[in-house]
């Protein structure tokens, strides 16, 4: 199974750029605790993050933060979410 750090690749190496991209990743604060970022703010795909371009200036995400890759409106890869119960013994 392939990760954000391999679907971003691919897009970028195989499509020329990461313009048509659309990647929902956790920011805690945000509304939703979600952030919208376009394809065309990435800078660079590093190997743990990629730098971002943004108002604030460049940052750097880790790819463990991306919850959802889009491309044209379509979502190409997804994070899937484990729930875990809290088991508690007395």
């Amino acid at each position: 199974m392939l990760g954000p750090r391999e679907v971003l690749n691919r897009l970028k190496w195989s499509e020329g750029s990461l313009d048509r991209a659309r990647i929902t990743i956790v920011h805690r604060g945000a509304p939703g605790d979600q952030r919208v970022i376009a394809g065309s703010d990435i800078v660079l795909l590093g190997r743990s993050f990629m730098t971002v371009r943004g108002a604030e200036g460049e940052v750097e995400i880790p790819y463990h933060r991306i919850l959802r890759v889009e491309v044209d409106g379509r979502t190409v890869w997804t994070r899937s979410v484990v729930h875990r119960k809290n088991v508690y013994s007395i």
